[in-house]
């Protein structure tokens, strides 16, 4: 397959430089796919669609009326990350994260960065993230943002920027995991002369942040999912799989004697530490939502006395907020004394009235998001809407200025991708999924989405995006010891540490995920 006619469109290429001449990072990859016929290549693609159905991994669109399943669409053409670059992402992220917990703490706590006037504190209080009910509750070793997954994009000078923060149930991990088993296959001997970082220790690395959770000698774990109907169910039973630990929805817990315990066939066990997949307000109905059926009665109170650890913690999701989003780079300077490595996408705040004014002027040159939707939900692409739609975007703005922010079209940088029976770009974003426990992980890669349509900017899966695999290249002196620990990943997993079986409860009702 050659690259002559590629066009990269004059946005930065990830594969390419000047013309058709392949980065550093990618020149292994690049000549196998000269080497590669066409026909070749689509049966190395549709080889990889078919592992990916057969090994389950599908997802479920909100409103689909066939409710069918689907595997997320996948291209085999990697997106590749040098070292050098991904050092600045990894610690970026970790300086990031560190910020986000300590304001996260703060606000549930003295709420210092709002009493200096740092932060607003009028947002925090219009915040459909803030729960009053978490206020004064400090988790285990006071951490709130256990698992995050930040959204990460590329413009056309080849700087990253981040573009939002996932810290209530971020999802996708699953797919970064199964898409690379898929890769090593696919193109085995690019793979490992290319000296790829693993991925699958994240099942591990994620079981050990949970288990840091808990002051038991051997704490039991679970996983709390909505239900089958969920659109990221298979990623729910997958990695409680993949830990070796109980999948359970709310029926299956319940409070007794001031703890949570899990019904199994022998009768309660003890839960010391749940992962929930479950947003915050459908946690517990004697706190939150009475009509939620989907949580458990009463766990707030046990998570306030200390007695069951939650990750997330509930009501970080203040920190999810778009409006919040924009406060970051003041909130690394207040807690930390930095400067942001990871520049924000500069964001025009609605509620603010000289930015409402350039947003209602400029709205067609511009990207206007909700501050609460996700998934490519209540956003409107100036450029691309009709003026009606631009018109109606308006009326919403000045009806509700507080729940609106607006940021310029970037030139999202784009990747090499199968369409039929040719290649042409498509752009990506970068979604890292970091651990914070007793340290902080960034797994080497992340979810790449990729906008299949084309001159889309639209990576969802949910509004037709699809997936790539990341390759993170490591150094010379790297690279054994992780091929070591990549290869003894398992014989470490985690087997079932429950007594018994739990009694799995009917599916539960769509639940937001990220």
């Amino acid at each position: 397959m050659r690259f002559d006619n590629y066009d990269a469109g004059g946005f930065y290429d990830e594969m390419f430089e000047a013309g058709d001449h392949p980065r550093p990072e990618t020149t292994v990859l690049a000549k196998k796919l000269e080497t590669l016929s066409p026909e070749n290549l689509r049966t190395r693609q549709v080889a990889a669609e078919r592992a990916l159905l057969t090994r389950g991994i599908t997802f479920n669109v909100y409103g689909n009326d066939a409710g069918q399943e689907k595997i997320m669409p996948f291209d085999i053409i990697p997106r590749v990350v040098p070292a050098g670059t991904w050092a600045t992402i990894e610690k970026g992220l970790k300086q990031r994260v560190v910020a986000l917990n300590k304001f996260v703490a703060d606000v549930y706590g003295d709420q210092k960065i709002l009493k200096d006037g740092v932060v607003p504190a009028s947002l925090i209080a219009s915040a459909a993230g803030y729960l009053p009910a978490c206020k004064g509750i400090v988790p285990p070793h006071g951490i709130y943002c256990h698992i995050v997954g930040t959204d990460l994009v590329r413009d056309r000078d080849g700087q990253f920027y981040v573009l939002e923060d996932n810290l209530r149930c971020p999802s996708g991990v699953s797919y970064v995991l199964e898409n690379r088993a898929v890769m090593k296959r696919t193109f085995p001997q690019v793979f490992n002369q290319s000296r790829v970082r693993p991925v699958d220790i994240y099942p591990g690395k994620l079981l050990q942040t949970l288990q840091h959770l808990s002051s038991a000698s051997s704490p039991t774990v679970v996983v709390l999912t909505p239900g089958v109907h969920n659109s990221a169910y298979f990623e729910h039973s997958f990695l409680a799989q993949q830990m070796g630990v109980e999948l359970v929805e709310g029926r299956d817990l319940v409070v007794h004697e001031g703890r949570v315990h899990m019904r199994t066939t022998k009768g309660f066990h003890r839960v010391d530490v749940i992962y929930r997949r479950i947003d915050d307000t459908f946690l517990d109905p004697q706190a939150f939502r009475p009509d939620s059926l989907l949580g458990v009665p009463g766990i707030m109170e046990v998570f306030r006395n200390g007695k069951v650890a939650l990750a997330n913690a509930p009501g970080n999701g203040v920190a999810d907020d778009k409006v919040i989003y924009t406060y970051v780079p003041r909130m690394i300077e207040y807690y930390l004394g930095e400067r942001a490595i990871l520049p924000n996408v500069p964001t025009y705040r609605c509620e603010d009235a000289r930015d409402r004014q350039h947003v209602l002027e400029n709205i067609a040159n511009l990207v206007v998001k909700a501050a609460n939707e996700s998934g490519g939900y209540g956003m409107l692409i100036g450029p691309k809407a009709s003026a009606e739609e631009r018109e109606e975007f308006k009326g919403r703005i000045q009806k509700n200025p507080r729940e609106y922010i607006a940021q310029p079209v970037l030139g999202l940088s784009r990747v090499p991708t199968i369409i039929e029976d040719r290649i042409e770009g498509r752009h990506v974003d970068l979604r890292p999924y970091v651990l914070y426990g007793e340290d902080i992980f960034v797994l080497p890669g992340g979810l790449t989405r990729v906008a299949l349509r084309e001159g889309s900017l639209v990576v969802n899966s949910s509004q037709g995006g699809g997936s790539k695999d990341t390759w993170v290249i490591s150094d010379e002196s790297s690279h054994s010891a992780q091929q070591i620990q990549g290869a003894g990943h398992q014989s470490q997993t985690q087997t079932q540490s429950q007594s018994g079986t739990a009694l799995q409860a009917g599916p539960g009702a769509q639940n937001g995920n990220h």
